[in-house]
């Protein structure tokens, strides 16, 4: 049995205020391909389907795209898990309408984990799926005293320990954060004081455990218990992951084996250091230069309009960061006459770009003359 293990979709994020919309129907179309090409018998996703509960229009028009291609074209069972991110009753609307066509939306918890047979022609498999939930959902649906997130998945888990699957392979779906997993700066907390954290040991008795939350794709304790990872970078801590969906085998006997397949971008995410004048040189031959990009000035003067000249040829440059002027302001031995050169530089790039025009000596005298004068009164 093959099926491909996703999640962390994201649909309707902004990154630094710039849609992704259009990216992620770019790669997530790519996934529809992959699951296509590779004749899979079910497609997991395993949380964070959206960015946020209540979704924008465009975002559900676009799922709604993506399943009816999975779904109704190609014949492939989805089985999804509401994420912390999602609305969960919101995602599970006529939930129980669409099993039937095989798609399979577990919004809420519920008292009895829901469980998923699929079966082709040589094999079957049974999924388990664990919408998020947090201690306190799980104490007030079962009853119990679980008071931490690992506490809360050991109450969920042995359910699957003694459901009878009647031989057939495990398969969990979870949405959570597994101790000692590498994160990054664009996944919202589960909890404060490191309460989220959930040990791996707990998921190794399964035949695969397909993960979400964590937008690098990893795996922790035993190879079978993974993160797909999220199908975009979504900070530019990301940038030097690898985006892909995890390609999942079960053989006769149970035992997982995996392929990442890769997910390429429409505009990468990358993080980019130089002096300005380099980087303007740099932009008008980068055949990426439609990236999404944080820039780096290592620039120690002040620039008049830095973002306006840099986005002339590089249009998405989202982030810029002073660090060569920030590392001069640093010295505590700054002289205040490299101040002064910087504010009569900043001025002369402004006069200059307003009025076509160079300051003549008459000009430039008057400048430091009152920028002297300023100083003295602020002193």
């Amino acid at each position: 049995m093959k099926f491909l293990h996703t999640s962390d979709w994201h649909i309707g994020r902004q990154l630094h205020n710039q849609s992704l919309l259009e990216d992620q129907k770019h790669v997530l179309l790519q996934l529809v391909e992959h699951a296509r090409q590779q004749q899979v018998d079910a497609v997991i996703v395993a949380g964070d389907i959206y960015d946020r509960s209540v979704p924008p229009s465009d975002a559900v028009a676009l799922l709604s795209e993506v399943l009816n291609e999975l779904v109704m074209v190609l014949n492939i069972p989805v089985i999804m898990i509401a994420g912390n991110h999602d609305g969960h009753q919101r995602l599970a609307f006529a939930a129980q309408q669409m099993t039937t066509s095989g798609l399979h939306i577990i919004g809420p918890l519920t008292q009895e984990i829901q469980t998923i047979t699929l079966k082709n022609k040589n094999n079957e498999a049974v999924f388990y799926a664990i919408p998020y939930c947090d201690p306190a959902t799980v104490r007030v649906i079962h009853d119990c005293d679980a008071s931490t997130h690992q506490q809360a998945m050991e109450v969920l888990l042995k359910q699957v320990h003694n459901h009878d699957s009647k031989g057939l392979a495990k398969v969990v779906i979870s949405h959570c954060f597994i101790d000692g997993a590498s994160e990054s700066d664009s996944e919202r907390p589960l909890s404060m004081g490191g309460a989220d954290r959930v040990s791996a040991d707990i998921f190794t008795p399964f035949n695969y455990v397909a993960l979400g939350h964590l937008h690098g794709p990893q795996f922790k304790g035993e190879s079978h218990v993974r993160y797909s990872g999220s199908i975009l970078k979504y900070s530019f801590s990301e940038q030097h992951q690898k985006k892909s969906v995890t390609l999942v085998s079960l053989n006769e006997n149970g035992q997982a084996s995996t392929e990442l397949l890769p997910l390429i971008p429409l505009r990468d995410v990358r993080i980019v250091e130089g002096f300005l004048e380099d980087l303007l040189s740099l932009g008008e031959v980068d055949a990426h230069h439609e990236d999404y990009l944080s820039i780096r000035l290592l620039d120690t003067h002040a620039i008049l309009d830095a973002m306006g000249k840099l986005r002339r040829v590089y249009p998405n440059v989202l982030h810029l960061e002073r660090t060569g002027l920030m590392k001069q302001t640093q010295n505590p031995v700054l002289l205040r006459d490299h101040v002064k050169k910087a504010e009569q530089d900043m001025f002369k790039d402004f006069f200059s770009q307003v009025s076509g025009e160079t300051l003549s000596d008459g000009q430039l005298s008057v400048l430091q003359s009152t920028i002297e004068n300023i100083h003295k009164e602020e002193g």
